[in-house]
């Protein structure tokens, strides 16, 4: 490392950074003299690493922040102040918080068994850092080496990289938004691969489905619970004594047959592969492998042979070509076996019995010119599983030039996203790891890998009911939707932690599914442009600094969820710290207190889907949804874009990419499209549009795709039996949500109301669950219904002091139906079936009068509670529909008004 001008010592050398402008506009490659730049190693971060040695013309080009530099006996230091106030992200596959301030980590790809918050070093190296600066702005800062780093953020609004050779910093931006500081790097180092369709949808694994048969079965279970699924899972097991590329005779002794079945059953038959080699003499991998000379060497030029699971095993040496293409060769006669997916374990590589569990440094990889030639494991150690994921992403493609490979792996470095997903590691089940998935999936995302997420309930340890309901809640939500465990933990199906939580995980998926369309969108946005998938909830507004921390929200593009990933509080009594501006919370039938809160950004239109059990089921003329929400412009937008799902003839314009708008202009919301691209035509389908108005309020329409919609507010908000209203502005109260309706001017008929909305949200959890609906009918009558859920037997359970009647003001007049006392108009005796898990009370009253709804929220002196009870009020004639429930019973309480319902939810 030569002196640049600066201080100098016997041992130390310090100075500015020199700066060339590359790539494009406000991206920037330091260096610490001049010969360093033309001495570094090829870059293996860089999609083009020619981009990063290029020097961009353009003199009027300099640099927001210079970094300094000190070359330390043989090791770089380098130093960005940044201003007070700045917010870190990024490096990677990280544990602990969100904000990285106060941290430091080693990126050194590592086997991290049962990590925990403290661990400093994971599965996967990325040397980057995204600094969000207090105006808004973001700078990215790259350490380009694939050596070990030492990102030491422990200082605040400091970044300090420490490498034991010279190496180049590269910085992008600040750019005008973290969104845009990213695309900028990802048009560096690459977007993530387009995936197939169906590996978006939920994915079912163990160590291990040990047989045929198991596996079968596991597949029969989600079709007969009609969960949804798409992809089970054959971990290390299947082989014949671990032998990669094998399968054991007797419990897998026809794996055509098994993924046969499967695919006939709407299921992916995905395998996994790790990079120890048996040594056998008769085992064609080792024979083949060794008559190509492509194993890693030691020091001295022999096979480094370490143990993993076969025993003694070597290992490819991925960094030459010919060890890559012979892998992909072997890929690609594997995937004849029924194969749609493959999965790259213990890449690091992690090899037992040796001082780091992985191999010497000393090793030699005799690498090809474009990586940096011969060097030794320390150099290529963070990119081997890397060179792994693409090898064996390149023999998928040779397999079948008609499907996109689906590859994941667990260890990665920059640059790795171009060929495979990843998730989490060895994680736990316990709810400190449920915690940290949320910022783990989002610093990876904002560390250029968007395709991740954790094992669903935990690999390690048993998960509970409680904890695995919740676990599934957040992981639907999560780019990667895997479940998997460990083999001497419980068994962690959906199915086997009773029947409340088997529902949560239906509703869960459920509600994945639907948001296909919107998570495809995003994926599409991630490949094309660089922007993650999932983004912390700041990215709505980087200038609010109370958003900066929160671990436990984030952003699929405009939906923001907000998930519970503590023990003792339920989604629904988290105190949310909202972005700026509109967000209606939304939701499809799937309301359940270990389920996020879902919300929708005003101006924002968002595709749903049906809840298909698999995605090969959904067709391009099935009926389309689209979820909107004005701004305060009284406008909305979004798109849909459509391929095969599979294959490469988008590339060739062959997708449909389609803009919605929808504008409100007196009282009529119109949806059109706008714009579309793609040489696909548009299918003959139904548009179904559910314009949401406030939280529980939603008017819908149908038309047809292609062709305006509108929503005529008077005819469907407020018109009932043939009398127009109009919609008072919505008064909040604490957490009390209040509107009625009144008539509009020049009406002379009799009025008549009708419940709009309103949400109340008391702090205490029950696991009782009561729905209740009021149908109104255009002769001013309305059925009233009454269905009670306990999550097992006992109706006893149920607090008695729940009823709900018809009083005169203070004065009771009439009792609709008491679950300790039925009356005569329930129609099914509560107790004279024990096991019965719902029934209903049914009831005939008339709506006839102005209605307000009001909710009377007090405190119990004794036990400092509120005491909650909503009064539906006829004013004209004194007449109360009244709610009363025991707060200590109830967690929350939902009215809900339809096109032709209102729906109340205790």
């Amino acid at each position: 490392m030569a002196n640049n001008e600066g201080t100098t010592s016997s041992n130390v050398q310090s100075s500015e950074m020199i700066p060339v402008p590359i790539l494009e506009k406000g991206v920037f490659r330091f260096d610490c003299s001049v010969d360093d730049r033309n001495n570094a190693l090829p870059s293996i971060s860089f999609k083009n690493p020619k981009c990063r040695d290029t020097p961009i013309t353009n003199s009027d080009l300099h640099p927001t922040y210079t970094p300094t530099f000190e070359c330390v006996e043989e090791e770089q230091r380098v130093n960005i102040e940044l201003p007070s106030g700045t917010s870190f992200y990024g490096t990677g596959e990280v544990s602990g918080q969100l904000e990285r301030t106060g941290k430091t980590i080693s990126t050194w790809n590592t086997d991290a068994y049962d990590y925990t918050e403290e661990t400093t070093s994971l599965y996967q190296s990325h040397p980057w850092v995204l600094a969000v600066l207090p105006d808004g702005k973001a700078l990215g800062v790259l350490a380009d080496t694939t050596r070990r780093c030492k990102i030491d953020l422990s200082k605040e609004s400091n970044i300090k990289i420490i490498a034991p050779i010279s190496y180049p910093l590269i910085t992008f931006g600040p750019f005008g938004s973290p969104a845009d500081a990213l695309m900028s790097f990802s048009r560096a180092v690459g977007t993530v691969f387009m995936p197939p369709k169906w590996s978006l949808g939920y994915q079912q694994s163990r160590w291990s489905y040990y047989s045929d048969p198991e596996v079968r079965e596991i597949a029969r279970k989600f079709r007969e619970k009609k969960i949804p699924c798409d992809v089970i899972w054959m971990d290390i097991d299947y082989m014949d004594g671990y032998r990669c590329f094998t399968f054991d005779k007797y419990r897998f002794s026809d794996p055509k047959s098994l993924a046969s079945y499967l695919n006939q059953n709407g299921f992916k038959a995905n395998w996994m592969l790790d990079p120890g080699i048996k040594c056998e003499d008769g085992y064609f991998v080792y024979d083949t492998g060794s008559k190509r000379k492509i194993w890693t060497q030691t020091s001295s030029g022999e096979l480094f042979v370490g143990k993993v699971w076969p025993g003694d095993c070597v290992f490819p040496d991925f960094t030459t070509s010919e060890a890559r293409s012979w892998w992909a060769s072997l890929v690609k006669d594997f995937v004849t076996n029924g194969v749609d997916g493959l999965w790259n374990d213990m890449n690091e590589p992690a090899v037992w019995k040796t001082e780091n569990n992985t191999m010497p440094e000393s090793n030699i990889h005799r690498g090809d010119p474009e990586y940096g030639g011969e060097q030794n494991h320390s150099h290529y150690h963070n990119v081997y599983g890397m060179l792994m994921a693409r090898s064996t992403y390149e023999g998928m493609k040779l397999a079948n030039k008609n499907k996109r490979p689906f590859v994941l792996s667990r260890a990665g470095f920059v640059g790795s996203q171009r060929y495979a997903a990843t998730w989490t590691g060895d994680n736990r089940s316990n709810w400190e790891h449920l915690q940290m998935s949320i910022p783990m999936v989002l610093n990876l995302g904002l560390s250029g890998q968007p395709f991740s997420g954790p094992d669903i309930g935990g690999f390690i340890g048993n998960a509970t009911p409680k904890l695995f309901a919740r676990w599934m809640g957040v992981g639907a939500m999560l780019p990667f939707c895997r479940g998997h465990s460990y083999n001497l933990s419980s068994r962690h199906e959906p199915w086997s932690f009773g029947e409340e939580c088997e529902e949560v995980c239906r509703l869960a998926l459920k509600r994945r599914y639907r948001l296909l369309p919107h998570i495809y969108n995003l994926f599409y946005l991630a490949h094309t442009r660089g922007i993650p998938v999932a983004t912390p909830t700041f990215f709505a507004d980087p200038k609010d600094m109370e958003l900066r921390k929160q671990d436990n929200s984030f952003l699929l593009g405009p939906v923001l969820v907000y998930a519970s990933t503590s023990d003792d509080t339920a989604s629904n009594q988290l105190q949310h710290k909202m972005p700026k501006g509109i967000w209606i919370s939304f939701h499809s039938n799937d309301c359940h207190q270990d389920l996020p809160t879902l919300y929708l950004k005003g101006g924002s239109i968002i595709p749903l889907a049906p809840p298909y059990q698999n995605v090969g089921e959904a067709k391009r003329e099935d009926d389309i949804t689209l979820l909107v929400a004005l701004d305060e412009h009284d406008k909305a937008e979004g798109f849909l874009y459509e391929d095969a799902g599979d294959g490469y003839e988008y590339l060739d314009g062959k997708y449909l990419l389609t803009k919605y708008v929808a504008e409100k202009q007196s009282s009529t919301v119109t949806i059109k499209v706008s714009e579309t691209e793609g040489s696909w035509g548009r299918p003959k389908r139904h548009l179904n549009v559910i314009l949401l108005i406030c939280t529980g309020s939603v008017l819908c329409a149908w038309g047809i795709d292609g062709e305006f919609v509108q929503i005529r507010l008077e005819e469907k908000l407020i018109k009932f039996s043939g009398v127009f209203y109009l919609l008072n502005t919505l008064k909040r109260e604490g957490t009390v949500t209040r509107t009625r309706s009144v008539p509009a001017s020049g009406q002379n008929s009799r009025p008549r109301g009708r419940i709009i909305s309103m949400e109340h949200l008391p702090s205490v959890r029950v696991s009782k669950c009561i729905h209740v609906k009021i149908v109104t009918f255009p002769n001013d009558k309305a059925m009233f219904y009454c269905s009670f859920q306990v999550p097992e037997h006992p109706f006893e359970c149920l607090p008695v002091s729940i009823c709900w009647c018809l009083e005169k003001l203070a004065h009771f007049v009439y009792r609709v139906g008491d679950i300790s006392s039925p009356v005569r108009n329930t129609t099914l005796d509560l107790f004279s079936m024990p096991k019965l898990s719902s029934t209903a009370v049914h009831s005939v009253f008339e709506l006839v009068h102005p209605m307000t709804l009001i909710a009377i929220s007090g405190v119990m002196e004794e036990y400092n509670q509120p005491i909650s009870e909503w009064k539906l009020v006829d004013k004209c004639v004194g007449l109360v529909l009244v709610n009363q429930f025991d707060i200590s019973q109830t967690y929350m309480c939902l009215v809900h008004w339809g096109t032709r319902m209102v729906n109340l939810e205790l």
